[in-house]
C-alpha cells in the first residue's frame, strides 16, 4: 500500500476523534457535563495513535526521506507540518491539564477544557487538509517506487514494536465509538 494512503486513512480515524471531541466542548460550553472519562480517552488516543504512531510515521520516516528527495524543511512544508505537531501536543497538555482540574472538582477549567478542545480541533482539521492535500500529493511525485516500498514496510514496523498487536484496531474502534454519538 502505498505510506500516503496509509497516513490519509490514519488521518480519517483522528477525524472521528476530533469530531467526538468538538461535541464535548460544545457540551461544555453550554453548560452540560464533561464526559472526564471519554476526554481522558481522547488524550490517550491523541498522544498514542496520532503523536506516537502517526506522527511518529511522518516525523521519523516520510519526512527525512521526502528532505532526501529535495523538498525542503526549512521554510518549507515539512517545517510548517513539525511546527504544528508541536502546536497539537500543546492543545493536547492544555486537555489533560483541564480534565484533570475538573476531575478534582474545580469547575472554573471548563472553559479552558472547551477552548483547548476546540483547539486541537481547529488545528488538527486544518493540518490534515494541508498534509492531505499538499504534502501527501508533493510524496506521491517525490518519492520513488522503492522509496513508497520502503516507508511501507516501515510503517508496519512502528505499528508492531511501537503501538503491539491489536491497539491500532482499539484505536479505531474508540474512533468509531466517540463520533458514533455525533452522527
Amino acid at each position: 500500500m502505498n505510506p500516503t494512503d496509509i497516513l490519509r486513512h490514519e488521518h480519517k480515524v483522528v477525524l472521528l476523534v476530533l469530531k467526538g471531541a468538538e461535541r464535548i466542548a460544545r457540551t461544555v460550553s453550554g453548560g452540560g457535563e464533561a464526559d472526564i472519562e471519554t476526554i481522558e480517552k481522547m488524550v490517550d488516543f491523541f498522544r498514542n495513535f496520532t503523536d506516537r504512531c502517526h506522527h511518529a510515521k511522518e516525523e521519523k520516516l516520510l519526512f527525512p526521506m521526502l528532505e532526501q528527495r529535495g523538498v525542503g524543511k526549512t521554510g518549507g512544508p515539512i517545517g510548517v507540518m513539525l511546527h504544528e505537531h508541536e502546536a497539537g501536543r500543546a492543545h493536547v497538555r492544555a486537555i489533560a491539564e483541564a480534565a484533570a482540574k475538573i476531575s478534582s472538582g474545580d469547575t472554573s477549567a471548563r472553559a479552558a477544557l472547551a477552548e483547548a478542545l476546540d483547539a486541537y480541533a481547529e488545528l488538527l482539521a486544518a493540518h490534515i487538509n494541508k498534509e492531505d492535500n499538499v504534502l501527501f500529493v508533493m510524496a506521491d511525485r517525490a518519492l520513488t517506487d522503492d522509496d513508497k516500498i520502503e516507508l511501507a514496510a516501515a510503517f508496519e514496523k512502528v505499528e508492531a514494536e511501537e503501538m503491539g498487536a491489536g491497539t491500532h484496531e482499539r484505536y479505531h474502534a474508540f474512533a468509531h465509538e466517540v463520533a458514533g454519538s455525533d452522527l
